[in-house]
């Protein structure tokens, strides 16, 4: 699967494994993902651009590396999304914020958009998607496709668990576009979840199933 990073840290795993678990209460399963979102964004911004600055240490004036934050943008795929944005921000507090609003069908499982706001100047910008589910691909190919009227300069994908399904879904509509995630499940059952996965990570996530 080209294009395709898998985490594998160890923290990340352990992490997700408690998350998994259908025993997991509100609070546990948001700061589980809070932890593992922050962990996350140290890989997925690996190779983001760094400058130079002069600074002065209490010893000495030397040069230091400094990432440009205002040149990165978090956006979110609404509602579930919110979940990881709030992880990464803890660890790129000044990047800028974007946000897509989609729901699936429940009979098509097709993605509706309902919102869509973005800062400005976004060619100038590296963007990273976050939304804990990939699994059709629908949500994530209607989210990239909008972005990309805006041209960015970069794309990212971001999830805490996908499917080979939702992995070919995507990387067909958006081949350019790589996928960060923490683990790739066994498939889709008739309803458009992941198996095993975690069940619906919106409601297990603001307690509202």
């Amino acid at each position: 699967m080209g294009n395709v990073h898998l985490i594998e840290h160890p923290l990340v795993q352990h992490k997700l494994t408690l998350m998994r678990k259908k025993e997991a209460s509100t609070n546990s399963f948001r700061r589980l993902l809070n932890e593992l979102a922050m962990l996350m964004a140290y890989e997925v911004t690996r190779d983001m651009h760094m400058q130079d600055i002069e600074i002065e240490t209490p010893l000495e004036k030397m040069t230091g590396k400094v990432i440009d934050g205002k040149k990165l943008v978090f956006v979110s795929i609404l509602r579930a999304g919110g979940g990881i944005l709030d992880g990464m921000l803890s660890v790129v507090p000044g990047a800028r914020v974007g946000h897509i609003g989609l729901y699936r069908d429940p009979k098509t499982l097709t993605a509706v958009e309902y919102y869509f706001k973005m800062p400005q100047n976004m060619h100038d910008r590296d963007v990273i998607v976050v939304d804990p589910m990939l699994a059709t691909g629908n949500s994530a190919i209607a989210a990239v496709e909008r972005l990309k009227e805006l041209r960015p300069k970069s794309i990212k994908f971001v999830c805490l668990l996908t499917c080979p399904e939702g992995i070919k879904a995507l990387q067909t509509a958006h081949p350019d576009v790589p996928i960060y995630t923490a683990a790739i499940d066994r498939q889709l059952n008739d309803h458009g979840y992941i198996l095993p996965g975690l069940g619906d990570a919106g409601d297990r996530i603001f307690g509202t199933k």
